[in-house]
C-alpha cells in the first residue's frame, strides 16, 4: 500500500507539478487542487462531497431580501475541515447566458455584475453557503446555480427565484403592434416593470388574464392569453390557453407587450384636487404634493397588492388615463376586476391624477 501511494505521489507530481497554477476568470487562484482528507492523507475516494438545497424554488416580492438556501457535507464526516471552493451562477428567467453572482475560498468573498455589493454567503453554520441577496431587483428572477468545489469533487444544485407580481399588457400611445422587441422592453421599464416571461403569463392566464393583442416575452416570443375564445382571438373552436406566434424577429417585428411589476416600496393613491387637471398639470400636482405622478406598472401593483379600489379616472406618466377597480360594481366598467383604461387621450382633456409617494428610509436619532 506504501509502495502505491508512493508511485501515485510521483505521478501526480509529474503531471502538474511543472505547471502554473490554473487561474480561474474570476481572479481567483486555486493551488490545493488535491485536499487534504483530515488525517494527513492525500484521498481521491472514500469520501463524498453532497450538495442540497432543501428549496427547488424562493417566492418573493421586489425590494425584499431573499436567502437561497444551501449547504454541503461530507461522507464519512471529516476530522478537519477541507479547503473549498463556492460559486454561484444566475441563469436570467428570460433565458440568456449564465453569469458569476459569488465566488469564495475560506473567508475570501468576490461579487459579480450587477450582483456585486448586493450578495454574500450566510455561513450560519459549517458548510452553510446559502446565498442572500438584498434589495432584490425585478430583474433578478431566474434560476440560481450553487456549486462546491474540492479537488476534483464538484457538486451542485439549482434553486429558482421568483417574484410575486403582475403581467399587464402594454401599447404605447401611438397605437397597437409599434414595438420592436428593444422598444418593448424600454416601454416596460419606463412604466415601472420588465419584460413578462411565460411562466409569469401563464400564472396570469391561470388567473384570469384575458387578452386578444399578441405582445412580446422576454425569450423573444410572442404569444397572447385566451380564456374566452372568440372568432377574433384565433376562433371558436381553439380551447381557451396561452396562444403562441413563436419566436419573432426583434428587430423587423412589432407587436404590443406584456410586463410585470412586483410589489412596491411606496403609496400609490389618487390625489383630491378641487379641479380636474390637464396632463401638465397632473404632474404638478403630484409634485407639490411630495410625490411623482404613478406609473401603469405601479398603479397595477397597488391594484394586485393592497386592492387598491377607485372608481375615478386618472392621468398616469405614460399619457394615459386609467383606473382600478377590486370591487366590481355599476357604472365602473365590466363586472370584474381590472385595471381599465381610458388610453391616450388629448393632454388638455381634463382628468384626476394617480400619484406615487416612495417609502422613506427611516432614520435613527
Amino acid at each position: 500500500m506504501a509502495n502505491r501511494r508512493l508511485l501515485m505521489a510521483v505521478l501526480l507530481q509529474s503531471l502538474f507539478g511543472c505547471q502554473a497554477a490554473p487561474r480561474f476568470s474570476n481572479g481567483f487562484l486555486y493551488h490545493d487542487i488535491f485536499n487534504n482528507n483530515g488525517n494527513g492523507e492525500i484521498s481521491f475516494s472514500g469520501v463524498q462531497l453532497h450538495v442540497e438545497s432543501e428549496q427547488t424554488s424562493v417566492f418573493t416580492s421586489r425590494g425584499a431580501n431573499a436567502t437561497l438556501p444551501c449547504h454541503y457535507w461530507y461522507q464519512p464526516a471529516l476530522s478537519a475541515p477541507r479547503r473549498t471552493r463556492v460559486k454561484w451562477s444566475w441563469q436570467p428567467a428570460g433565458g440568456g447566458h449564465e453569469m458569476d453572482v459569488l465566488v469564495a475560498i475560506g473567508n475570501r468573498q468576490r461579487t459579480f455584475g450587477g450582483f456585486r455589493e448586493r450578495v454574500h454567503l450566510r455561513q450560519m453554520s459549517a458548510g452553510d453557503v446559502s446565498l442572500v441577496i438584498l434589495g432584490l431587483h425585478l430583474n433578478d428572477t431566474g434560476r440560481f446555480r450553487c456549486e462546491v468545489i474540492d479537488g476534483l469533487e464538484d457538486e451542485r444544485v439549482t434553486i429558482d427565484l421568483g417574484l410575486r407580481g403582475v403581467v399587464f399588457p402594454y401599447q404605447p400611445h401611438h397605437g397597437r403592434y409599434q414595438l420592436s422587441f428593444s422598444k418593448a422592453q424600454e416601454a416596460c421599464e419606463e412604466q415601472g416593470a420588465v419584460l413578462a416571461t411565460f411562466d409569469q403569463l401563464y400564472t396570469a392566464w391561470e388567473e384570469g388574464l384575458d387578452w386578444c393583442n399578441a405582445g412580446w416575452l422576454a425569450d423573444g416570443t410572442v404569444q397572447y392569453p385566451i380564456t374566452l375564445p372568440r372568432v377574433p382571438c384565433g376562433g371558436l373552436g381553439l380551447a381557451p390557453g396561452v396562444r403562441s406566434y413563436g419566436a419573432r424577429h426583434r428587430h423587423l417585428h412589432r407587436y404590443d407587450v406584456f410586463c410585470f411589476s412586483s410589489s412596491l416600496k411606496g403609496e400609490v393613491y389618487y390625489l383630491p384636487h378641487p379641479h380636474r387637471l390637464n396632463f401638465t398639470e397632473a404632474i404638478h400636482a403630484c409634485q407639490d404634493d411630495g410625490a411623482h405622478i404613478a406609473k401603469v406598472g405601479q398603479l397595477y401593483a397597488a391594484w394586485k397588492f393592497t386592492g387598491m379600489d377607485r372608481c375615478d379616472s386618472g392621468w398616469l406618466a405614460d399619457g394615459s388615463v386609467r383606473y382600478p377597480i377590486t370591487y366590481p360594481r355599476l357604472n365602473c366598467g365590466p363586472l370584474v376586476p381590472g385595471v381599465r383604461s381610458f388610453g391616450f387621450p388629448a393632454p388638455r382633456h381634463k382628468h384626476g391624477v394617480y400619484c406615487y409617494r416612495a417609502e422613506q428610509a427611516s432614520t435613527c436619532l
